[in-house]
């Protein structure tokens, strides 16, 4: 379980309080979580299928910033014509389902994972998520997309960012 600090420090980035939070998959370079890792069923019983949640405002600015280039569209592009990344892409799918699974079964999204893996790219926020918790290798576009990222924690601590906003 995350420890107390963690889920406020959560609920400052979302401005909401977290919900289903089991642990913190990643830190930020500055310390402060950046990615949670979420039950498969909420606390009022609502399936939910994102096991990994970016909460760090910096990181999914940043992130949004690469769907709005089109970058969706062209990682999509290299999926459809590149068979050694449908296997890789699938092999995450793989590891998300089994991720998810450790924390429980959900019957409403058996098989479903997030994202649009296996097949087709729908969300770089979870594949940068699972990246980032899962570590480098494991979910070939999320490596991609967070290749792509800026040094969202840089310019001023993120815990300052939390405390002014």
């Amino acid at each position: 379980m995350p420890s107390p600090e963690d889920l406020q420090v959560v609920a400052a980035q979302l401005g909401r309080e977290p919900r289903g939070v089991q642990a913190v998959a990643h830190r930020c370079p500055c310390g402060s979580p950046d990615v949670v890792q979420t039950a498969p069923r909420l606390p009022d019983g609502t399936p939910f299928p994102t096991t990994f949640y970016a909460t760090c405002p910096r990181l999914t600015g940043a992130i949004s910033t690469l769907e709005s280039e089109g970058v969706m569209k062209q990682l999509e592009a290299q999926l459809a014509d590149d068979e050694e990344l449908q296997a890789a892409y699938a092999r995450a799918h793989a590891d998300y389902l089994d991720r998810r699974a450790a924390l429980g079964s959900v019957e409403e999204i058996e098989g479903i994972s997030a994202g649009g893996m296996p097949t087709r790219v729908k969300c770089l926020h979870v594949l940068v998520a699972h990246a980032l918790a899962a570590g480098p290798g494991v979910n070939p576009l999320g490596d991609q997309a967070l290749a792509m990222l800026p040094p969202w924690w840089a310019s001023v601590p993120c815990s300052t960012t939390l405390t002014e906003g």
